[in-house]
């Protein structure tokens, strides 16, 4: 059984990779990798709170188009590609998140698609009525 719904970004990668940027599965929405790419540029090169925060903005995209928000999110990866972008990441997570408070996962030390990338975020989000 597969997805209720793919949602799309638009980008070139999805029908190259075979991905969705989020789908939905019954209650659920799971969001891929997202960065702080934006039309195709990854944005704040080496400043890894501030594409936390844009990360986050292609999340809530993604989430808007079934309804949701961040507020919907209970469990969020983030992933840093090197160690001492850890504090600032969670920094941003954390006025994002301060009051939400879902599960959270960072991870750091890997290496992303492009070297201008120091932060790539997924998410999982709920809605008692999605699957409705």
């Amino acid at each position: 059984m597969g997805a209720d719904k793919l949602i799309s970004s638009g980008g070139p990668w999805e029908s190259v990779v075979g991905y969705s940027r989020a789908t939905v599965a019954g209650n659920y929405v799971h969001v891929s990798g997202s960065t702080a790419t934006v039309d195709g540029v990854v944005q704040h090169v080496g400043d890894a709170y501030n594409q936390t925060l844009t990360a986050f903005g292609v999340i809530k995209a993604a989430l808007g188009q079934v309804g949701l928000d961040l507020s919907d999110i209970v469990r969020n990866r983030i992933y840093v590609s090197d160690p001492a972008f850890a504090d600032d990441a969670a920094k941003a997570h954390g006025e994002l998140f301060g009051e939400i408070r879902p599960a959270l996962t960072i991870l750091s030390g890997l290496s992303f698609i492009s070297a201008d990338m120091c932060v790539e975020i997924e998410s999982d989000a709920y809605s008692a009525t999605l699957g409705n």
